[in-house]
């Protein structure tokens, strides 16, 4: 008696071509959830902020279709607090500090990647170690200088205390490391020292660096809330952020829909400067890492 083998045909493995494809998809997928997760908030702010009243917003599921639309919330903004003041109090701010950490950082991170001095690399892990230290800690110490000093209740109390900035120094200290040094080489072979070098050569070359360091510092410190919170107390001294924490319950009923008007007003500005000078951000952060 015979027996019969019977073979299985053998399975067929996936072309490289079906699992590139199955791999795009997966990850598109991945991206659509995280942008839908990202957006969401911002364009249900954008409906209460046009929203006729406060109960379509307590609705659930809640809708971001809006049955009559009405600008009346962005009004009782300017009704209710000064809006317009807060505005300029934060410009003043975080534009000042924007432009105080682009010189410190700059000379700083040049310094860094381009000199030789004795301590250098110490020096440079103490910056680093800045990092670990949040700002909750030294919140109080801050406020005791800027007392004896008689600052607190005006923008010096804000402007001063972050001029310097670890994470600037290390990111242009990155981006200066990158940089050939047959440029600091033919310089000098001119006749350039290192100011002539750092202004003329170093400088030019690191437009989206600074770029991306003005847009992460604008940004982040445009919406600060606890240094201005615990450094001033005058209300017409006072940036967006405590601006907006009054509008929600000292100033107003607490409305949403005014909330998300004043809201809507600030984060606005920030966000078109962000879409339009974000490959900026990209390229810097993507040549900071080429050479440590």
């Amino acid at each position: 008696m015979t027996t019969s083998t019977i073979k299985t045909a053998p399975r067929r493995r996936a072309t490289p071509r079906l699992q590139s494809i199955g791999l795009r998809v997966l990850t598109f997928a991945i991206l659509i959830v995280a942008a839908f997760a990202i957006v969401a908030p911002f364009a249900w702010i954008f409906r209460a902020a046009l929203s006729p009243s406060d109960a379509e917003l307590y609705r659930l599921p809640p809708s971001l279709v809006v049955n009559d639309l009405t600008t009346a919330n962005f009004g009782k903004v300017f009704e209710q607090v000064p809006f317009l003041r807060f505005v300029l109090n934060s410009i003043v701010v975080a534009g000042s500090i924007t432009a105080a950490q682009l010189i410190t950082c700059s000379t700083a991170g040049y310094a860094f990647a381009r000199l030789e001095f004795r301590g250098k690399n110490v020096l440079f892990a103490i910056v680093i170690g800045s990092l670990m230290i949040p700002l909750q800690v030294t919140i109080v110490p801050l406020f005791l200088v800027m007392a004896k000093l008689g600052l607190t209740n005006t923008l010096w109390a804000l402007i001063l205390p972050p001029i310097f900035s670890a994470f600037g120094i290390f990111l242009l200290r990155q981006h200066f490391f990158s940089l050939p040094k047959d440029l600091d080489e033919a310089a000098r072979i001119d006749g350039a020292g290192h100011a002539r070098i750092f202004f003329q050569v170093m400088l030019p070359l690191s437009g989206p660096a600074l770029a991306t360091l003005g847009i992460i510092t604008f940004t982040y410190w445009w919406n600060d809330l606890l240094l201005p919170l615990v450094m001033i107390n005058d209300t017409q001294t006072q940036t967006l952020p405590v601006g907006l924490v009054l509008l929600a319950g000292r100033f107003s009923s607490g409305s949403l829909g005014t909330i998300a008007a004043g809201i809507t007003m600030a984060i606005i500005p920030v966000l078109i400067v962000f879409i339009i000078a974000q490959r900026h951000i990209v390229q810097s952060i993507a040549s900071s890492g080429l050479k440590l």
